[in-house]
């Protein structure tokens, strides 16, 4: 599966820009699937429902079934999985998208507000591979120049990220680095 993720300050807009970028891929023939990384507990199920009662009674795991979906909840008992334990657990598709998981080598794309007054994170960052931004990128001192610069993307064109993130993960399946790590 090729894997892309989006990363950025809080309120930047990544989960805007994910969700434009679906059917725009889901147009051109790929199948796609999300991880999403959660800084804190979470929860899908609502208090008073079965399968919440299910797990309030102590069951590791809960499926839920209807005709339109199904959801698997399973309760952590030791650390936070990482995301290739996570990615391990889903169906096969073309295209995975990520969003969060900062620390994690995969290919992001920085989600950029200038507006928001924080600095870039893609500085001294090779998993960052490209900037979508609504403004122009700031100045870095000297030293950091020389650092290589990402693609810079319209935060606000989805359509031309969607057109750039096609023809890098063809690039990267075409690298020889990628095809002898296969």
């Amino acid at each position: 599966m090729r894997l892309l993720g989006l990363t950025g300050w809080s309120g930047s807009g990544k989960t805007t820009l994910l969700t434009a970028m679906i059917p725009l891929f889901r147009a051109r023939g790929l199948s796609v699937s999300t991880i999403k990384h959660a800084h804190h507990g979470f929860d899908l199920d609502q208090p008073g429902k079965d399968s919440y009662r299910h797990r309030a009674a102590g069951a590791r795991e809960v499926l839920v079934g209807s005709a339109t979906r199904w959801a698997l909840l399973h309760e952590n008992d030791g650390p936070e999985p990482a995301l290739p334990e996570l990615l391990a657990r889903l169906s096969p598709v073309d295209l995975v998208l990520v969003e969060g998981f900062k620390a994690n080598p995969h290919p992001k794309i920085e989600v950029f507000r200038p507006s928001l007054g924080h600095a870039p994170l893609w500085p001294g960052r090779a998993d960052i591979v490209a900037v979508a931004a609504d403004g122009p990128l700031p100045a870095l001192p000297a030293p950091s120049s020389m650092l290589r610069l990402p693609a810079s993307l319209p935060l606000n064109a989805p359509d031309e990220i969607v057109d750039w993130a096609l023809r890098f993960l063809e690039a990267v399946a075409l690298s020889p680095e990628h095809r002898r790590s296969r």
